[in-house]
Order: C-alpha cells, then sequence, then structure tokens
C-alpha cells in the first residue's frame, strides 16, 4: 500500500500540471470564460477538527464544527463571532430560519444539539442514534433530516420539538450506511450509502424508502449535491475517484468524471464542485447538452476536502489546516497547533 507521503508526492505535482491544460480546455469548449481560484485565506486558529462547513446566506455566516465546538465565523473577515459549546465529536450544522434554529450533528454522543440562531446559545438537545453525521434542512417535509451512519438511518426532526423533552420522528432504515444527502424541495431526499455504492431515495412525507440506485462506475459515494432545476445529482465517489452526474428522476448515471484523492463534499451553483482531502478543487461544467466536463481543477491546501458556497456572489469556503509531516510512514500527517483557516474560493474577475 503507497504510504501518505509518497503518495502526496505522486498526486499533487499531476494535479497542479493538469489544472492550466483543463483550464484552458474548458474556456475554449463551452464559450463561458468564468474560471475560480483562491482569492484569500482566512486565518482562523483554534483548537479541534473540522467536518462539514455550513454558509448562512442571509447573514453571511459560516458554522463550523470543530470536534467540540462549533465556531461562527463573519464570512467577509474570518472573525469568529460566537463559540457553540457541549459537543463531543460533532459533524455537521443545519439551519432552520423559520424556527429560528440551528441543529449540529454530534456522533460522539449520539444526539443532535439545539441552538438559538440570534443568540447561539445552546438551547438543547435531541436524542438520536449512534454515529450522527450529516444533516440538512428540508423545505417541503418541514423537517431537519440527520444520517447516522453506524446505524443506516435518517432520521427526521421537527424544527420545533422541544429541546428539553422532545423527541425525533421515527428513524428510517436505509438499508446501508448513509454519508450525506440531499432534498429536491418537493418530496424526495436523496442520501449516499457509502457501504452499498447506491443512492438511497426516501419519500420525505411518507417517511419510506422508494428507490435504491446504483452509483456505478463510481463506488463509495460521500459527497452529494443537487441541480434542482435539472434535476441532477452530483455525487463525489471515492472508489474510484469519481464525480457522477446522475438523474434525480430515475437515477440514470449521465456522466462520470475524474476528480482527486479522498473527496469529500459536492456542491452546484451553476457549475458543479468537488473539493478533495488531496488540495484540489474539481470544476465540472455542462458543456454542451447533456455533456460534462471538469473544466478545470483548482489548487488548494491540503485537506481542504469540504465546502459551501454563497450563492450570490459563487464563492466557496474550504476549511483546512497546516500539517506537521506524518510521525511514521503509514499514517496521516497532523494539523499543526492554531493553523486552522477558511480558503476562500472564487470566481476571476475580468
Amino acid at each position: 500500500m503507497m504510504t501518505y507521503t509518497a503518495w502526496l508526492r505522486v498526486v499533487l505535482p499531476l494535479t497542479v500540471c493538469a489544472a492550466p491544460l483543463l483550464a484552458t480546455r474548458a474556456s475554449g469548449a463551452s464559450g463561458d470564460p468564468r474560471a475560480y481560484s483562491v482569492s484569500q485565506t482566512l486565518h482562523v486558529g483554534g483548537l479541534g477538527g473540522w467536518d462539514y462547513v455550513t454558509f448562512d446566506s442571509e447573514h453571511r455566516l459560516l458554522y463550523v464544527p470543530r470536534s467540540t465546538h462549533t465556531l461562527v465565523i463573519d464570512a467577509a473577515s474570518g472573525r469568529t463571532i460566537a463559540d457553540i459549546p457541549g459537543q463531543s465529536r460533532n459533524h455537521g450544522v443545519a439551519l432552520a430560519p423559520g424556527a429560528g434554529r440551528g441543529f449540529i450533528s454530534d456522533g460522539g454522543d449520539a444526539s443532535v444539539v439545539i441552538f438559538d440562531l440570534k443568540t447561539f446559545a445552546v438551547l438543547g438537545k435531541v436524542k438520536v442514534q449512534p454515529d450522527a453525521d450529516g444533516i440538512i434542512y428540508d423545505p417541503a417535509s418541514d423537517r431537519i433530516l440527520l444520517v447516522c451512519g453506524d446505524a443506516g438511518v435518517l432520521v427526521p426532526i421537527a424544527p420545533d420539538v422541544d429541546p428539553a423533552t422532545g423527541n425525533a420522528d421515527p428513524a428510517v432504515d436505509l438499508g446501508g450506511k448513509p454519508e450525506f444527502l440531499a432534498v429536491d424541495g418537493l418530496g424526495r431526499a436523496y442520501v449516499n450509502l457509502e457501504d452499498k455504492d447506491q443512492v438511497a431515495v426516501v419519500d420525505t412525507k411518507s417517511m419510506k424508502v422508494v428507490s435504491h440506485w446504483p452509483t456505478t462506475p463510481g463506488g463509495s459515494p460521500v459527497g452529494m449535491s443537487m441541480d434542482r432545476g435539472h434535476r441532477r445529482l452530483f455525487i463525489g465517489c471515492r472508489k474510484p475517484k469519481t464525480l457522477v452526474v446522475m438523474s434525480a428522476d430515475d437515477g440514470k448515471v449521465v456522466a462520470s468524471l475524474p476528480i482527486g484523492a479522498g473527496v469529500d463534499a459536492t456542491r452546484f451553483d451553476g457549475d458543479a464542485f468537488a473539493s478533495c482531502r488531496d488540495g484540489t478543487l474539481s470544476v465540472a461544467r455542462e458543456t454542451s447538452p447533456g455533456k460534462f466536463e471538469i473544466v478545470q481543477v483548482v489548487k488548494t491546501p491540503v485537506g481542504a476536502r469540504t465546502m459551501d458556497i454563497d450563492p450570490a456572489t459563487h464563492t466557496l469556503y474550504l476549511p483546512t489546516a497546516e500539517f506537521l509531516p506524518p510521525a511514521d510512514a503509514g499514517s496521516r500527517p497532523a494539523a499543526k497547533p492554531d493553523s486552522f483557516m477558511i480558503v476562500v474560493v472564487a470566481p476571476v474577475r475580468g
């Protein structure tokens, strides 16, 4: 097995060399001049790891879980404006503005922490099932949807649940180990099943699984996002390293595109993006009807594997840190103390 250090020496030069070629080809193929680059780095520091980042479009805030606490960061300045305590091993944040609440998945505690969106005060928590992970809000069912990896379930939670005594709704058995999910806003949720190489389709009104769709030729699907207008899913797969474009109507795979190693998130905003641990951000575009291409590979710092996007400015925010050399040949490098940062990727202005 290739060591992590050796892998970095092989992979990173290839991705850097590939980026100019892909960007040049994209401009000619699509006629769209939009390209992306790292525009700034917000140095945040502090303790803890990180996982999914959530962008609040209304208030231009970033919610970043840091293992045992969750930072609330001003997206323009990088200034930390609040620090929500009381988690064990957190993963993601979902916002329910109508209820004035936010929800943090805590996999270590098998719970969801509820906080106030104005004061950021913790209101309480709801117990769920083991390995609480990906979490989003579904407007069609008016539910927070949480996936629990080890339990293999989707857990719906009412945004107005009593944070002191309330319970989650009955869990939905997904038939596999879920990682992340997307909703169409019309009553369907799409959940990656990492161990089955499938997408589970859930009717969020009846809260029942209605289909399982294979992600072949992609495998080990983790990242998930959706183009609701054209009803397409963008699925980041690790084995092999592939961005799968899938119809949200029937599960047909429209395209499969090569991406970097260690993908963890995808996002859609006219273009589709796949952020990878190896320090690459792949940009996919529909260059002609039904034809998708990787049009650019943006070089980012190693470890920038998750992201969220500001749809108003088409700006992406990717958390990562600087890393120390690996302790041994078979281990991953540890983050340097106080080096946590948010990498900002924005359209290149002509």
